[in-house]
Order: C-alpha cells, then sequence, then structure tokens
C-alpha cells in the first residue's frame, strides 16, 4: 500500500521549505522505495529552492542521500529489500549512443522512476535529480541505487551521491591527476575540498588551495593542499599559483566556484598543455569574455566535470571501501547533523560559508 511520510519540499519560488506529508506508492516494475537514514543538504537543493533550476513546483528536495532498500518492484535485479545504498542521479541505460561507445559517464537516456510521488492532496511532485531524499522514504528506479558495505556510517556514504563524488572525480576521473602532477584548486568548500583530496589521492606533489574564506583554506589543509592562497589578500591569483610552481603554472586546475573571474585564473594558471576543469555550475546569466588567440596558444585540454565523470556502481563501493581502510576521510565533510525541520537554516549556513555539509539524519 502506499505509505504517507514526512519530507522536506520547496512550495515556490522564494518560499522557505516546509516538512509536509507526502505520499510514496508502492514501486512499480524496475523501481524500489528506499527508507533514507541520512541525505546531506547540498548546493542544488538551494537552486532547486530558488528557482535557478526550473518552476516545476513544488519541488521534493533531496538527493545526496543513504538508505535501506525497503521494497522492490517486478524486474528489480540489482538489490534487494534489506541492502544499504547510496542515491545516484545518474543512472546509466546503457542503451544510448554514449553507452554503446563504452562511455557511459555521458548516458543521455538516464532512467528515473515512472510514478510520482505527492502531496497528500494528490498534487504531484518534482524530485531534486529524480531522486527526492530528504524524506523518510523515496520511490526512485531501481538504477539510482548503489550497494555498499553497510559498516560506513551513513551521513558519510550519502554525501558521495552528489558533492563528494563531484569533487573527487573531478580530479580523478575528468582531470585525470597523476603522480607527481601539480594541482590547484580554486573555491575549496564542499566540492573543492573533495578535489583537494581526489588530488591527494592520485599522487600529486604539490596541491595549492585558492579561495577568499580562510576558513575554508583551513579546511582544504585537513584534506591535503601544501599551499594556500587568500584570494581576497592577493592581487594577482595567476601569478601566485604560477610562483608556486616555478613559473609554469600548475599540471591540472580545477575550477569549483564557477564564476567568470575564477574560469580565467583557472585558465591562465594552467601550464601550457596542461589540464583545466569546470566543475561548479555557472549561473545562467553568467558570461565568458576571452581573446581566441589565448585558447590557441595555451593549448591543452578543458573539460567540464558532470557528477565527478562517475560511475556509481564502479566508484562508490571503491571509495566508500578507501573511506573505512582510513584511506580517505570523508568523515570530515560532515559538518553538523540535523534534522528534517533544520534544513532552511542549514540553507542560512551553507549560503554563509559556515559548512561543508549539513546532513539531516533520519531514524
Amino acid at each position: 500500500m502506499p505509505q504517507t511520510v514526512r519530507a522536506v519540499v520547496a512550495p515556490g519560488r522564494g518560499l522557505p521549505v516546509d516538512v509536509r506529508e507526502i505520499v510514496v506508492p508502492d514501486p512499480g516494475p524496475n523501481e524500489v522505495t528506499v527508507r533514507i537514514k541520512a541525505c546531506g543538504v547540498c548546493h542544488t537543493d538551494l537552486h532547486y529552492r530558488d528557482g535557478v533550476i526550473n518552476d516545476n513546483y513544488p519541488f521534493l528536495l533531496g538527493h545526496e542521500a543513504s538508505g535501506v532498500v525497503e521494497q522492490t518492484g517486478p524486474g528489480v535485479q540489482n538489490v534487494a529489500p534489506g541492502d544499504f545504498v547510496i542515491l545516484n542521479w545518474r543512472a546509466v541505460c546503457g542503451r544510448c549512443r554514449p553507452c554503446r561507445r563504452g562511455v557511459p559517464t555521458a548516458c543521455i537516456d538516464e532512467y528515473v522512476a515512472e510514478q510520482r510521488m505527492t502531496l497528500t492532496t494528490g498534487e504531484p511532485l518534482t524530485p531534486a535529480l529524480g531522486i527526492g531524499a530528504l524524506a523518510e522514504l523515496t520511490l526512485v528506479h531501481s538504477g539510482q541505487v548503489t550497494p555498499v558495505d553497510p559498516a560506513v556510517d551513513p551521513a558519510v556514504a550519502g554525501l558521495l551521491g552528489c558533492g563528494a563524488m563531484s569533487g573527487l572525480g573531478a580530479a580523478l576521473h575528468t582531470g585525470q591527476v597523476g603522480r607527481g602532477d601539480t594541482v590547484a584548486v580554486i573555491g575549496v568548500g564542499g566540492v573543492g575540498c573533495a578535489a583537494v583530496a581526489g588530488a591527494r589521492l592520485a599522487g600529486a606533489t604539490e596541491i595549492i588551495a585558492v579561495d577568499i574564506d580562510a576558513r575554508k583554506l583551513t579546511l582544504a589543509q585537513e584534506f591535503g593542499a601544501g599551499h594556500l592562497i587568500d584570494a581576497s589578500q592577493v592581487d594577482d591569483v595567476v601569478g601566485a599559483i604560477k610562483e608556486l610552481t616555478g613559473g609554469l603554472g600548475a599540471d591540472v586546475v580545477i575550477d569549483a566556484a564557477g564564476y567568470p573571474e575564477t574560469w580565467k585564473q583557472a585558465f591562465y594558471s594552467r601550464a601550457i598543455g596542461g589540464t583545466f576543469v569546470l566543475v561548479a555550475r555557472p549561473d545562467s546569466g553568467m558570461r565568458l569574455e576571452m581573446p581566441l588567440l589565448d585558447t590557441f596558444l595555451h593549448g591543452g585540454t578543458y573539460k567540464t566535470c558532470w557528477y565527478g565523470d562517475c560511475l556509481p556502481s564502479r566508484d562508490f563501493p571503491a571509495l566508500v571501501d578507501l573511506h573505512l581502510q582510513g584511506r580517505l576521510p570523508l568523515d570530515r565533510f560532515v559538518s553538523q547533523r540535523i534534522g528534517l525541520t533544520d534544513v532552511e537554516k542549514a540553507f542560512t549556513s551553507l549560503r554563509q560559508g559556515d559548512v561543508l555539509r549539513s546532513v539531516a539524519v533520519l531514524d
């Protein structure tokens, strides 16, 4: 039977979120319901709340989550009730052209649940990134759940569902950082600190963190940054990065801030022939003006990173194992543990840069 549970709903543009009762249907073919254990409060949820993504209100927020499979629908083979899983918003189809060419990270026909969750009035909800996990229970496609070792803390595991995976993958997959590389990360919030951790895991010898917030720079140092540049105190960020890299620039530069100014800083602080990765999502109104000749003369590679170019079935279990082995400090991303009723306050903390991640923990 359909279940009525509590969830965080964004009712309209500019309105505060509210904890409402929603109706979750029984899973249909290839669908599962997941009893949520923990869900991070992500910038993307804030974008949904503020109408940056689209206007398909009301939104069921939350996508950075872990939980336990409660029910499975017909045809589900990859999980069973009782499995501990991380929810992933990229569920590759295996049929589209990129998948057939062996590039599932570029899948263009991803799976989501067919049925809609609703308010108790019957009004359909739009789940954030097709998941909607700031809820006691959610309905997703079976391709949106990845089993991992249940020994991991649910609050830690869920962060791989979005922010931590994006930053780790920006270094490990998109940027392809290798042993001996020099790496600069511009913007060291949650995603940027994850990029620092990924660069360290990959064997970079020099990691430079850049930000205008001294608190974030201190956190980046804990994740492995050896050099810190406070951009609020430096006139020339590009020059500062080049000075730390023998005048050459960094082999890989990751822009985790997403502004035209930081884009240019990343581009020009990159070594000739180096790699530049944009992992932050710019606002739709931002514009960039660059001399075309500079892009030609500088050479190298420019890449945009979506979801860390991850393959959840491959990456989530491996990264959880690395964390449990003590080699990847994912627990440091959890700044505070909150309840569902605290999400609006968590958005304020996120805007002010007070936290890497607030995580709603559900019993």
